[in-house]
């Protein structure tokens, strides 16, 4: 039998869900889950709506049941569930009053495996109990910390018969390939209904799980992945997906289109003295970025000599908390350049100050190591220790930006879109 393809509403708004649905049916999707944050703003009347909407789609309820069982099986069945999703890590007898529940109203259980410490033991445990689907899922907060249901699947294959779903940050690529690990339902969630083509982007995983064949998962190295996300979003995004950080203050582009992302090499330094920043382009590896403290906006420590000298070493970009000069060579070269000021006069080689120390650039503390994001919008300091997490989270801060401006797009307000009277602070 050909791979499921069941598609995660994971939205607030009804009215949006039910468009996202409708347009990802048009590219393949069969069934359509209403996500749990669906289901805990609008209640079951995201599934009695879904229903109403897609009746010859099943309608998978992802209650996150815990305890209840039974009670919460009958709201969802009776509203138009096909399948009602409960917590694996759920007590023995919560899941068997759910199953209970299930057969009564004549809907299939689904036990999700979400944060159960052996996977494969309880997968084994639940199918002796008697669920009928059986969830491997990474959810979205461990997908932002690089865990992949991919990982596990193959062990939990191993160890039931019953059918497998297949969730957490799959897209066209690794959904064929948990289908071809034995996953019989495929869950794709925002790869999906956060792209601006939701038709198109459901019909690229559908092609993949029909076309399905050998499939090489190939692995980068983290700070490559790492890397590859942040040139794809804006700082904006990172700044939303740290829940409103600020940028460095004060410190802007020498010149438009500048876009770096990679680590910090620090400088703490005396004003405009050029020893330490220069010598830190001896230090900085291709890729990385020099971060300087000079403490005046009126004597330069960089120009465009040391511009070239960075660039011929691969070196992204130079941040400065202080001046820079020779700002027409720089911007003739592209060296990327972000500063507070701008001057004419430099300082002497006198060589004091230290390279990788922990110092504030633009107000925000910087250690070597952590990244730097620079656009024309400013730059961002990202601690290294949450780098790949704060990546993937601005990546789905720009997908649903991008899905919120198509629905602007057809007309609709931002006010509309975002429902923010409903969503203002009462």
């Amino acid at each position: 039998m050909r791979p499921i393809l069941q598609v995660a509403l994971d939205e607030i708004e009804l009215r949006r869900a039910v468009e996202i649905a409708r347009e990802a049916i048009a590219g393949g999707a069969d069934y359509l889950e209403a996500g749990t944050p669906l289901i805990k703003s609008e209640g079951m009347n995201a599934v009695r709506t879904l229903k109403k909407e897609f009746r010859d789609h099943v309608i998978v309820a992802d209650m996150k049941t815990m305890d209840t069982g039974a009670a919460e099986v009958e709201m969802a069945a009776k509203a138009g569930a096909g399948i009602v999703s409960i917590l694996g890590a759920s007590h023995d007898s919560t899941i068997e009053d759910a199953l209970r529940s299930a057969r009564k109203y004549g809907v299939k259980l689904a036990a999700d495996l979400i944060n159960v410490p052996n996977p494969a033991e309880r997968a084994a445990r639940l199918q002796e109990i008697g669920v009928d689907i059986l969830g491997v899922h990474v959810g979205i907060d461990q997908q932002m910390v690089g865990q992949d249901p991919i990982e596990v699947l193959k062990a939990i294959r191993e160890a039931v018969s019953i059918p497998i779903a297949a969730a957490g940050g799959l897209d066209a690529r690794s959904a064929a390939a948990a289908a071809a690990l034995g996953a019989d339902i495929v869950i794709v969630g925002g790869n999906i209904i956060r792209s601006k083509d939701v038709t198109g982007a459901a019909r690229t995983v559908r092609q993949a799980l029909d076309s399905m064949g050998p499939v090489e998962v190939v692995k980068k190295s983290l700070d490559e992945e790492i890397r590859e996300l942040f040139m794809q979003v804006s700082t904006p995004n990172i700044s939303d997906a740290m829940h409103r950080a600020p940028a460095m203050r004060d410190i802007r582009p020498v010149y438009e289109g500048i876009k770096i992302a990679g680590k910090a090499v620090t400088v703490q330094n005396f004003p405009g003295d050029w020893a330490r920043p220069v010598e830190a382009s001896d230090v900085a590896g291709p890729g990385e970025i020099i971060v300087i403290n000079n403490f005046s906006n009126y004597v330069a420590p960089w120009g465009e000599l040391a511009s070239h000298g960075a660039m011929q070493k691969g070196i992204q970009g130079v941040v400065i908390e202080g001046a820079i000069r020779d700002v027409d060579e720089i911007r003739r070269i592209k060296f990327p350049s972000f500063a507070s000021a701008i001057v004419p006069n430099a300082g002497d080689p006198k060589g004091f100050g230290e390279i990788n120390a922990e110092i504030t650039c633009g107000g925000l503390t910087v250690r070597p190591g952590d990244w730097i994001i620079g656009d024309d919008n400013g730059v961002m300091v990202v601690p290294k220790e949450r780098a790949y997490e704060v990546a993937r989270r601005a990546m789905e801060v720009k997908k649903n930006e991008e899905r919120v401006r198509v629905e602007i797009e057809r007309g609709h307000t931002l006010a509309e879109v975002m429902d923010l009277y409903k969503w203002e602070k009462k």
